[in-house]
């Protein structure tokens, strides 16, 4: 299945606030592991936000949960900067009430 809307994806500002905030108590370990594996960073986060949004359009999503706040989705695509190549996971919500994805985390995963 795809993504419901993910031509509609928002990122806000997760990547900043967390996954790439070396200074977050638990996002600075998903930062850690974006410069290593990828050299992505909050300098240079547009590369990964082109392949977040661009995955949110075209790979494959499942559906990790239905809560009171809507219905999770996990996608996870394979990524490669001149640093490397890294699985990552791109987590989203579609909100109850709402019909387009938000993303909600971020970070490099195993093969």
């Amino acid at each position: 299945m795809k993504l419901p809307n993910g031509d509609r994806a928002e990122l806000g500002n997760k990547l900043e606030r967390y996954s790439l905030n070396l200074q977050h108590p638990k996002g600075k370990d998903k930062a850690i592991m974006f410069r290593n594996r990828l050299g992505i960073t909050l300098e240079n986060k547009e590369i990964l936000e082109a392949a977040l949004l661009e995955s949110a359009v075209r790979e494959e999503a499942i559906i990790y949960r239905t809560d009171q706040y809507g219905t999770h989705y996990d996608v996870k695509f394979s990524m490669t900067t001149a640093i490397g190549t890294s699985l990552v996971l791109g987590c989203w919500i579609v909100r109850t009430g709402e019909d387009f994805p938000r993303l909600t985390n971020a970070y490099p995963v195993n093969h």
